[in-house]
């Protein structure tokens, strides 16, 4: 029977480790997932307002198969900055693929929009990512914070506040997936204009506030809930994420696997995918348990991807904290 990691966390894979980092005045932040040992990648980007850098070089059939690190940031193309630090720290470790006596840490990003989210977005000639990203690589632990933290610090849904989550899972055959995930979407995470999560039916030992579906089921709950409609901050969200598996798995099953986890945005967000979202996964294998997997294997493997990250973003909202100039309300009840 499928059940969640020790930690809960994407960091129940082996091999992989989180850093944060961010500034609550600016509302905006970065999130690196920093790799032990170069570990297999790949990406699907299915929004139609995706920000992203190296995301070429993960296709299957391109030179590169490892990467070091993923970055997932606030600020929209300012934000890409943040890859630049998080590769000056890993390359100060000595990270980074060989080229004669260089070493090239392979950093890819993507970043979602949080600039118009009543955060101080004045900070002189340079945007502060760069030093974030850096920050957040040294900040890189097992255990790390969500919610208004990192890439999470400042990103909103349509009805709640939204924030940066993680799940995992152990799936039977005792391989691990785990899914990190900052949730800024166009559309909603929760059900009509209720508290009630569409993840619901995925959650595990009341992680996200075990309130289950709704009942009677709102009848309303298919009308659109659309993030500031008629503004001109409609057009500017993004939910970007990680999923990740201790398997082996060649670049072109870490692509399937990304394509299967984007199943976990449709469980959990309404609408997903839109024009106006950069919806993307990343996903990574650090191969770290030895184990490869059968093509039967790997069905289940897909569906606990999705099933994990329609968790993550459920948490992700779910542990919003309140601040200062917040514009939209957190999902958890205030004293």
């Amino acid at each position: 029977m499928m059940r969640p990691g020790p930690r809960n966390a994407i960091t129940d894979v082996d091999g992989l480790r989180v850093g944060n980092a961010q500034d609550h005045r600016l509302k905006s932040g970065v999130s690196v997932v920093v790799c032990d040992q170069p570990a297999v990648a790949a990406v699907q980007v299915l929004g139609g307002a995706p920000g992203t850098r190296e995301t070429d070089l993960l296709e299957p059939h391109n030179t590169v198969q490892t990467v070091d690190a993923i970055v997932l940031s606030g600020g929209s193309a300012f934000g890409l900055d943040a890859a630049s630090g998080a590769q000056a720290a890993l390359r100060q470790m000595g990270r980074g693929f060989p080229v004669g006596d260089l070493h090239i840490p392979i950093v890819p990003a993507a970043i979602l929009f949080d600039l118009i989210n009543g955060g101080d977005k004045d900070w002189g000639l340079y945007p502060p990512y760069r030093e974030l990203g850096y920050a957040a690589v040294q900040a890189a632990a097992l255990e790390f914070s969500t919610g208004s933290a990192g890439a999470g610090t400042g990103a909103m849904t349509a009805t709640f506040k939204g924030g940066l989550g993680t799940a995992s899972t152990i799936l039977d055959n005792g391989i691990t997936i785990g899914a990190l995930v900052a949730v800024n979407a166009l559309g909603s995470a929760t059900i009509g204009d209720g508290r009630h999560f569409w993840s619901a039916p995925f959650e595990e030992d009341s992680e996200f506030g075990g309130l289950g579906l709704p009942h009677p089921f709102p009848k309303d709950a298919r009308d659109l809930r659309i993030k500031f409609r008629g503004n001109q901050s409609e057009t500017k969200n993004t939910t970007i994420a990680v999923v990740a598996t201790d398997a082996v798995l060649s670049k072109a099953e870490a692509k399937r696997l990304a394509i299967a986890a984007h199943d976990g945005f449709s469980r959990a967000l309404w609408p997903s995918h839109t024009p106006l979202d950069g919806d993307l996964v990343f996903s990574l294998a650090t191969g770290t348990s030895g184990k490869t997997i059968s093509l039967q294997d790997f069905i289940d493997l897909g569906a606990a991807a999705a099933s994990t990250m329609a968790r993550a973003i459920a948490r992700g909202v779910h542990d919003a904290t309140h601040r200062e100039n917040d514009l939209l309300p957190i999902w958890a009840k205030q004293t």
